[in-house]
């Protein structure tokens, strides 16, 4: 095989803990306190109010963005969802707020990443006043840049074997990104850009194979900004294809 509008803004997943009870008092006790309020005390000054606590929570983004580094972490098919809420320090209710399924979590989770690269070579592969070879280097050097910035989704996405009807979505859908790799390949074979020793197939598998083996050793901490590892991957890859 070789980016997407953001959703609504949803409120933080809670952690079991009722916004409205006081993590001193609670509502029963205040209301019993209100019940009993003397004229007197009816009469002094208005008490400032006590910040009501609880865990932190997660919207949904950054729940879906946790989550993915979980199953790439443990892999999907052994992650539970207790497991996913244990990880992240919440209820398995409070994830059910924003999903309904391990199964939903992942497509979301694969999605973000298939989106964002689908997204990227469509754009390259259409720019115009470039020829074929130009857009194919184009589109390679999103691609890198995309994996690094969705390296999890993306490194999960690569895992995909078509166990679930999600999974199979996945695998179509990669392959429908290869093949605009495999039509911009043939088309750059076509005007002289690339040899023509070699099948569109087998460059557009060699092309992505040195992309996707990214994910197997890129880390947060790796010394080198994803626009230089970009540049490297493409140089390496077409300064032994051109013809």
């Amino acid at each position: 095989m070789p980016k997407a509008t953001s959703p609504a803004q949803t409120p933080g997943l809670e952690s079991g803990v009722d916004p409205a009870v006081s993590a001193d008092t609670g509502v029963a006790a205040h209301s019993s306190a209100q019940t009993n309020t003397t004229d007197a005390e009816a009469g002094a000054p208005e008490q400032p109010k006590r910040t009501r606590r609880g865990r932190p929570g997660y919207d949904r983004e950054t729940l879906i963005n946790k989550a993915t580094e979980v199953f790439v972490t443990r892999g999907y098919d052994g992650t539970s969802m207790d497991t996913v809420a244990r990880e992240l320090g919440i209820t398995k209710s409070a994830i059910y707020h924003h999903v309904k399924s391990k199964e939903e979590l992942l497509h979301l989770a694969i999605n973000r990443g298939i989106d964002a690269l689908d997204s990227a070579v469509e754009a390259e592969s259409q720019r115009t006043g470039l020829n074929a070879l130009e857009r194919l280097r184009a589109a390679v050097h999103a691609s890198v840049v995309i994996l690094i910035e969705y390296h999890h989704s993306v490194t999960l996405l690569l895992r995909v074997r078509g166990n679930s009807a999600v999974e199979i979505e996945a695998l179509d859908q990669r392959r429908k990104i290869d093949d605009k790799i495999r039509a911009l390949v043939a088309e750059a074979i076509d005007e002289g850009g690339l040899r023509s020793d070699f099948t569109p197939g087998l460059v557009t598998r060699l092309l992505f194979g040195m992309v996707n083996s990214i994910t197997e050793w890129y880390r947060p901490s790796y010394p080198v900004d994803p626009e230089t590892i970009a540049d490297a991957v493409t140089s390496m890859a077409f300064n032994g294809l051109e013809a």
